[in-house]
Order: C-alpha cells, then sequence, then structure tokens
C-alpha cells in the first residue's frame, strides 16, 4: 500500500507500482510482435481499398515511434486480450490510468474502450430527451464535427496529449510516419502527396521534447506545408477509425450473437440475466440491445452520473507540481473533481486540448457537470485469464462486474461509508465523487437478490467477442 499512499500525496513523483514495469513490458512487446507481424503480412492484406486502409490503420495503432520517447503506442492502453482497454492487472488494481511515454505523467481516467467506437454518431443535442449523443472520450470531446467520425478525432488526442504519447506537435507525428517503413502503403492508400513537406533542420530535436511545447506549432513550417501535416494527420486519423471498425476489432461475434442467430443457446441463469438486463434492473434503458434497424451496441451514446464514489488511487491526483520537463498535468492536486462531460462543454481545455467547438452547447454545461458517456457493454468481460482483474467507470473504482451491478442495486440503500471501510462494496458505499447531476432514476435501488445479481453478471459474459459454439449448431458452451 505504501505505493497507493505515495500518490496520494499532492506532488508526488509519479512512480509505477510494483510489478506494472513488467507488465507493460509485456504489453509492450506484443505490441512489437504484432506490428511485425502485420508488416510481414502486408501482400496479403493489402489487395483492395478496404484492406490498405484497415492493415494501414492498424500499423498506426502499433506503432510505438509515434510518441515522444518512442516507448508508446496507442495499443499499449488498448489489447485486444482486454477488450481493448487496459492490459496490466496492477495499473488495473491501483492507479487505473496508464502513464505516458513520460513515465511520470498519467491521465485522470482510465483507458476507454475502442472497439465498438466507430458507431457512435457525430456529437449532437437531442432537445426532446434533453441528452447529448454520440461523440468519443469519456466527455464525449471528440465530437466528429471536423471529420464526421468521432472514432477519428478521437484517435487525434492521445499522439499529442502531454500525459500520454506525448509529442509536442501533429507535424511531429506526421514526421515520424514519414520515417516509417509502412510509408509506401501511407502513400498508396492517400496519395503520393502525403508527405511532400519540407522539414526544418531542427525537427529531430523539436519533436524529442515532450509536449506542451512552449508555443503552438513549435515545428516551423510554411503555410502549406503545415496545410499538408493537416491533411495528413487527419488521413492518420480517418484510417485509425477504419481498423477500429474492422471486424477485427468490432466482429459481432459473441456468444449473444450467436443466440440471437438461434446458432448457440443461452444456459438458465444467463437467460434469467438477459431478462433482468431488459426488465427489472433497467440496464437496457441506456445500454440498449438494438430495436428495428439497429445494431446490439449495448450503449445509447448518452451521458450519465451514476454517482460512483471517488477513486483516491488515481495517480492524476498526485501531479499538482511541475515535473522533470517542467509540466504540471493537474495544478489542483488531490482537490480535483473531474467535471465529465461538463468540463468539455464549459470551453475549458482538457488533456489534448479539445474545447466546445459549438458556443450553443455551453448554455447545458451545468446540466452535465459530473456525467460520463455511456459505454458499449460489448466485450466487458473480455481478459486474458478468469482471474485478470479489469477496473470499471471512467475512474476505475469498481475492479468487478459483480461490484457493478451491486452498486447500481444498491447505491440509495445502503450505509454510507469512507473509503477503506470493512463493508466498501459490499454493505455500504462511499459518497459520490460529485453529486451532481446524479442519475436517480435507473439506478439506486433495484431490488434485486444476490441471485439476479450473478444472473445479470452471467448475461455480461456472453458479450464477449470471439465466441466458439460447442457445435455447428449450436448448444451451449
Amino acid at each position: 500500500m505504501r505505493f497507493l499512499l505515495l500518490l496520494a500525496l499532492p506532488g508526488c513523483a509519479q512512480t509505477l507500482p510494483a510489478g506494472a514495469d513488467e507488465e507493460l513490458r509485456t504489453a509492450a512487446a506484443e505490441v512489437d510482435r504484432i506490428e511485425a507481424a502485420t508488416l510481414a503480412g502486408l501482400d496479403s492484406t493489402t489487395r483492395d481499398e478496404y484492406g490498405r486502409m484497415v492493415t494501414l490503420g492498424k500499423l498506426l495503432l502499433y506503432d510505438k515511434e509515434l510518441s515522444v520517447n518512442r516507448n508508446e503506442a496507442c495499443a499499449l492502453c488498448h489489447m485486444p486480450e482486454t477488450g481493448y482497454t487496459g492490459p496490466s492487472e496492477t495499473l488495473n488494481r491501483t492507479t487505473v490510468s496508464y502513464p505516458g511515454s513520460d513515465r511520470a505523467r498519467f491521465s485522470q481516467r482510465k483507458p476507454q474502450s475502442y472497439n465498438y467506437s466507430t458507431f457512435s454518431p457525430v456529437l449532437h443535442y437531442n432537445e426532446l430527451q434533453g441528452d447529448f449523443v454520440g461523440g468519443n472520450f469519456w466527455d464525449m470531446r471528440a465530437t466528429g464535427l471536423h471529420l464526421q467520425s468521432p472514432a477519428a478525432e478521437q484517435a487525434q488526442g492521445p499522439p499529442t496529449n502531454p500525459v500520454e504519447m506525448g509529442l509536442p506537435d501533429i507535424a511531429c507525428v506526421v514526421y515520424r510516419i514519414s520515417r516509417r517503413p509502412y510509408r509506401p502503403l501511407f502513400e498508396r492508400t492517400w496519395g503520393a502527396q502525403a508527405f511532400v513537406i519540407q522539414w526544418p533542420a531542427d525537427v529531430e530535436k523539436v519533436c524529442s521534447t515532450p509536449a506542451p511545447p512552449p508555443s503552438p506549432n513549435p515545428v516551423r513550417l510554411s503555410a502549406a506545408d503545415r496545410g499538408r501535416a493537416m491533411t495528413t494527420y487527419d488521413q492518420m486519423a480517418l484510417s485509425i477509425a477504419a481498423h477500429e471498425g474492422s471486424t477485427e476489432v468490432s466482429p459481432f461475434n459473441s456468444k449473444y450473437d450467436f443466440v440471437q442467430a438461434g446458432k448457440a443457446k443461452f444456459t438458465v441463469q444467463e437467460k434469467s440475466g438477459y431478462d433482468l438486463f431488459r426488465g427489472k434492473a433497467r440496464c437496457n434503458e441506456c445500454h440498449r440491445d438494438g430495436g428495428p434497424g439497429e445494431e446490439p451496441l449495448f450503449t445509447d451514446f448518452t451521458a450519465s452520473n451514476l454517482g460512483v464514489p471517488r477513486n483516491a488511487a488515481v495517480a492524476f491526483y498526485g501531479e499538482s507540481k511541475p515535473d522533470p520537463s517542467g509540466y504540471a498535468a493537474n495544478p489542483a492536486g488531490a482537490s480535483y473533481v473531474d467535471p465529465g462531460v461538463g468540463g468539455f462543454l464549459q470551453k475549458s481545455p482538457e488533456l489534448s486540448g479539445k474545447i466546445n467547438p459549438n458556443d450553443l452547447w455551453g448554455r447545458y454545461a451545468q446540466k452535465f457537470i459530473g456525467k460520463f458517456q455511456v459505454p458499449t457493454l460489448r466485450d466487458v468481460d473480455q481478459r486474458p485469464r478468469p482471474d485478470f482483474v479489469k477496473a470499471y467507470m471512467h475512474n476505475g473504482y469498481f475492479k468487478s462486474l459483480k461490484e457493478v451491478v451491486h452498486f447500481y442495486n444498491t447505491r440509495d440503500t445502503l450505509r454510507r461509508c469512507t473509503q477503506g471501510d470493512p463493508g466498501e462494496k459490499t454493505t455500504c458505499w462511499p459518497a459520490p465523487e460529485d453529486a451532481r447531476n446524479l442519475n436517480r432514476k435507473q439506478l439506486g435501488n433495484l431490488g434485486l437478490t444476490p441471485q439476479e445479481e450473478d444472473a445479470i453478471v452471467a448475461f455480461l459474459k456472453t458479450l464477449t467477442d470471439q465466441y466458439k459454439p460447442a457445435t455447428s449448431t449450436g448448444g451451449d458452451r
């Protein structure tokens, strides 16, 4: 516990907990393996336009050279074996957020899964239901307005985010790509003009300096070259979104999908859980399993404040003082309260600097303080082994699906307690991190029995992709 206490002290230098370094090295080695295998298979995967776009996106996601210290790929926080979220069990248990390319920096949220993310619509306000719908990131700040793809705009955030991949300029990302072995694939996909840019003599030095830069656009380019770099950066993002929307990442082949196709059957417990999910537990009101003409995505792409307790182990609370590079990620320190969607709507730059592009949306900011995007439940239980610990919600407070369901069921009926209480998460709950705009409609007092909670968990496990039925005609597995 010494590490957790260290993280809670304002301004302390951040250090990886014991065990995390080895887990991240293992994950990084797997990233390198996947990248190498993808490069080796280009002849067979790039024969048509679809294959070229999807393969290029995969190579971009698995390329650690696109970070300031050349040590962190996008995929390091989004690995297949965990449903495209964090692969370190130690970090899932502790800091929840993952270190950036500068290992002393952590963001304030759990890595959000990017599978099925391409189905999210461009962010818009639904006047009738009083909700924002769509976008990407926990706070919806990747609106999709510019590229008409929230998933693509999400992909543009991490490379220049100071607490993630940390490059100081989007031009640095383009420059690094131009030096990679898949450059010919990029040019074949998007055109030979993609990297026709006159790079300044100091570009290597500038691009080896962690973000944030002292002034915007530190790579000195002509107006024409700056425009070209921006276009190529957009093309990079669209390629990544193509991979995220491919059947490799978003395949719709869970046991649930086999059941819906009549090729498998739920167990009695799973069927009971599904009925509860759609009925007494009210899960389906936000995690929609699809209506006529809809894909069963298990989200409605809105935002909600569930009243999740604060997670004091989040490393971001300890980043109030400048790090060795002079950057303080969180000047508020331990007093920081994540504003969620409301912070984005208030036009306060969050993380990668994205601000609300629509002045009219600012009027709704106070109504969305403390709200976070409703995630898909697909692959919510994807893990490399049954006892592997995952973290849930924006701050990773919950460590199991059972804890999540129990919270939904009893948030308002069990006693309040402080964190560390012996009954925490079983017979009592700490107060919400932010009680403003609390969802009191769909959770808090569901009246479920322990057996019904377990049945819902059993159903949620049927949403894990790559299901293999016992026989070609169906049956339980």
